[in-house]
């Protein structure tokens, strides 16, 4: 025969199940979003230390660019003054071509700093861009979790146990006609 009261029980224990299974489930979700948040903290940081290496190696590289500049720069004003001293010019003309010399290097200098200071901007945009789409990351990764509640799976239980005794009751009453 069947038995209502064990249809109910059934019912009840299958709302508890499932309460159980929707937890486990919200737990694991919550540490995969913990390890793949920290995933993404780790890859930025990474990002803006790439960004910020370059960043230095582009510095040092002009640094070297304008040393170099000056140095050549300091030689061919040298060697315009031997050569002027060497050929008996002096004056206003070996002076103009002196400046024209320091002109020269001051345009170029100023040029390439102007580029670096470019070049900074570009990194700083670069930088907060970089910030911005790991933002964009850590929202999609961390998106609300369900969490049963104890209410809703009581609630589950008490329907599941009722609609069992319901169900037992239909089949006892069948099997009794």
């Amino acid at each position: 025969m069947c038995n209502p009261a064990a249809l109910a029980i059934v019912g009840g224990l299958q709302a508890g199940v499932q309460f159980a299974g929707a937890r486990q489930q919200a737990k694991a979700q919550a540490a995969y979003q913990a390890q793949s948040a920290a995933a993404e903290r780790q890859r930025a940081l990474q990002e803006q230390t790439s960004i910020r290496m370059r960043q230095a190696q582009e510095q040092e590289a002009t640094a070297r660019e304008l040393e170099q500049v000056s140095r050549k720069s300091q030689e061919a004003l040298a060697r315009a003054r031997v050569s002027a001293g060497e050929a008996g010019v002096a004056g206003a003309s070996v002076q103009a071509l002196m400046d024209d010399y320091t002109r020269q290097e001051a345009g170029y200098r100023a040029a390439t700093l102007r580029q670096q200071e470019m070049s900074a901007l570009g990194t700083q945009l670069g930088l907060e861009q970089a910030g911005l789409a790991s933002q964009q990351r850590l929202i999609s990764i961390n998106q609300p979790i369900d969490k049963p509640s104890f209410l809703t799976a009581g609630l589950e239980a008490v329907s599941g146990g009722l609609s069992g005794y319901r169900t037992g009751l239909d089949i006892k009453s069948r099997m009794k006609s």
